[in-house]
Order: C-alpha cells, then sequence, then structure tokens
C-alpha cells in the first residue's frame, strides 16, 4: 500500500484543490479520508484517489460537437 502526499495529489493525479477545499469535500464524504502519518503529517491511500479519479471519469459527461 502507498500512501500519497498533499503534494503528489496535483503531480500525479491532476487534483488541483487546495488543502482546505479538500478538507471540506472529505468531511462531506466527497473525497478520500486521509491518513495521519504523525503530527502535522497526513497522506492519502493511493488506491482510494486512483478510484476516485476513476470514478470521476467515468461519471463525466459527453461534451456535444
Amino acid at each position: 500500500m502507498k500512501i500519497v502526499r498533499f503534494s503528489e495529489l496535483k503531480a500525479s493525479y491532476g487534483i488541483p484543490w487546495s488543502r482546505m477545499h479538500i478538507d471540506r469535500l472529505e468531511r462531506r464524504g466527497d473525497f478520500p479520508q486521509r491518513v495521519h502519518l504523525g503530527p502535522g503529517t497526513i497522506g492519502w491511500v493511493e488506491k482510494e484517489i486512483a478510484e476516485f479519479v476513476s470514478a470521476k471519469l467515468n461519471n463525466r459527461q459527453p461534451v456535444a460537437a
């Protein structure tokens, strides 16, 4: 299991949101929950982030040509 840090969310998965916005999404249940690794250190389970991005891609609406 790999843990993804905040900096990797954008670099590897294209997630552009701020820490504050991700926190709001987590509280609403609209983003995978963080893992507390130590004092002031958090991350997310890579598999859960990949599933989140995949679900977003699968649920998008096609653009009319």
